[in-house]
């Protein structure tokens, strides 16, 4: 514990929502909701308009619907996320080289570290003024909290919520903290606080009160002393610079279980290929190939091979993947399918796929690791060695062409989706974002940060003018109105 409240807490407010209302004029000052928009999908984040109807993160958005029905439901837009949250952590790190990251809109700075902060009075006008910063930089607001620990910084910029700072001076933690609800402390959740409520302890005060002894008899000797210590306003926790991440991963929940086992097929292909993508973008490679899938019924089943050595090729982990596919059933159904990459290296090995294939079961053939046909993998092979794959067709033997089939009908194009609050760019009225679409039509809102909101058209879903696009910065860098007539 330290005796000046030289740690900070900054805790961006309702992020995702926040980013998505400065970025949409049309949006300020109403309900937002962020998160997956299907039958299935989940809040991530709701925006303080719309928490007022009950909506809260994590919540079913089916229900917050019920809840909030003239909210604006959104798609999460991570690459935008990421971007503000960088400009946001650089603010952070011109104060300190301690800066420990806990998500994109959280992160804990050791200010004495930094040298710019040694008392409340320096480290109060740090904390107003990194607000500030972080306000002309990306528009939006964050909560300060000050103290002497990381659990009290992390109390405190709850308490500060929203767009405030707060700081605890050393020595009036206990009489802050009594009068707190006991679910106010890090590792109470649902379970432990309705448990602790039984018992008649409802607030930090009453675990105060019932002293270490009782706690453990009621918790388990490391749950109990960690809690007590809490209580006590205790914390003794440094702030860590680089937190390494353990692994990579992404996942998709769908809107109706997946049956088809070529479809199934393909959609852990896509999210081998998503995984590799994060996975080059954090700088790492990795030794174990994780495929997760989730049945009809919520089973969890989880599988992994671990390779030779660490790749970032999108070749071994797509054929890694599929072979885990091949040992899991799926003919009841699936609801979610995930792949991760873990035992993080920062080098790559050269025989990438080489040393994939001999990672095969016993009894496997090579050829068809993929889990699809020889032709395919072969393929594969010559795209991993440097050496040109025969075309499609090519006669083995001879290598005389195979007889070319006639065409036949051309396929139709499938039709182009729009996601709720996707980017999107008109070649006459310029940027916008999606408001929604269905039977053909596509509706978007014509505007752009910094603008006053904009005017809504209606186009065919396959306009040609119509194209998605990049997320426009929150700040600067800004593009003229819309052209065309108004």
């Amino acid at each position: 514990m330290r005796a000046a409240p030289t740690i900070l807490h900054l805790d961006m407010d309702a992020f995702y929502a926040s980013v998505e209302q400065a970025s949409k004029p049309s949006l300020r000052g109403k309900a937002v909701i962020v998160g997956g928009l299907g039958p299935r999908g989940v809040v991530a984040t709701a925006s303080y308009e719309a928490r007022r109807f009950g909506v809260h993160s994590a919540m079913p958005t089916a229900q917050a619907r019920r809840l909030c029905p003239n909210g604006a439901y959104l798609i999460p837009r991570f690459s935008l996320y990421r971007q503000v949250s960088d400009v946001v952590m650089a603010l952070l790190r011109e104060l300190s080289p301690l800066v420990e990251p806990l998500s994109l809109d959280e992160a804990f700075v050791d200010l004495e570290a930094g040298g710019v902060a040694f008392d409340s009075r320096t480290a109060r006008s740090t904390g107003e003024r990194l607000r500030a910063d972080i306000r002309a930089a990306t528009g939006l607001s964050g909560s300060v909290g000050l103290a002497g620990s990381k659990m009290l910084a992390k109390v405190a910029s709850e308490e500060a919520k929203p767009a405030g700072l707060l700081l605890i001076e050393p020595g009036t933690e206990r009489e802050l903290l009594a009068p707190m609800s006991v679910r106010t402390l890090p590792g109470v959740g649902p379970a432990t606080g309705e448990h602790l409520r039984r018992a008649g302890i409802t607030t930090v005060g009453d675990l105060a009160e019932a002293g270490e002894d009782e706690l453990v008899r009621m918790l388990g000797r490391a749950h109990g002393v960690g809690l007590y210590r809490m209580a006590l306003g205790l914390d003794d926790r440094p702030v860590v610079a680089e937190r390494d991440a353990k692994s990579v991963s992404v996942e998709d929940t769908f809107d109706v279980d997946l049956h088809d086992r070529v479809r199934i097929r393909t959609e852990v292909q896509r999210l081998a290929d998503r995984c590799v993508q994060r996975l080059r973008g954090s700088g790492h490679s990795g030794r174990t190939i994780v495929l997760k899938v989730r049945r009809y019924d919520f089973s969890t089943l989880t599988r992994s091979e671990t390779l030779r050595g660490p790749t970032d090729d999108p070749a071994v982990v797509r054929e890694a993947a599929a072979r885990l596919l091949e040992g899991v059933d799926t003919t009841g159904g699936v609801r979610l399918l995930g792949v991760g990459v873990t035992g993080l290296a920062d080098y790559t090995q050269e025989d990438l796929f080489a040393q994939s294939l001999a990672t095969e079961p016993d009894g496997a053939d090579g050829a068809g690791g993929a889990g699809g046909t020889g032709e395919e993998a072969g393929t594969a092979v010559a795209a991993g060695t440097g050496a040109a794959a025969a075309p499609v067709g090519a006669s083995e033997a001879s290598g005389a062409p195979a007889a070319a089939e006639p065409p036949g009908e051309p396929e139709p194009a499938p039709e182009r989706r729009w996601p709720a609050g996707s980017d999107v760019r008109h070649t006459v009225y310029g940027p916008g974002w999606v408001q929604g679409s269905g039977v053909g039509r596509v509706t978007v809102r014509f505007e752009q940060p910094g603008s006053e909101p904009g005017r809504v058209r209606t186009f065919r879903v396959e306009d040609p003018e119509l194209e998605p696009s990049d997320p426009l910065p929150l700040v600067g860098d800004g593009e003229p109105g819309p052209a065309g007539p108004a």
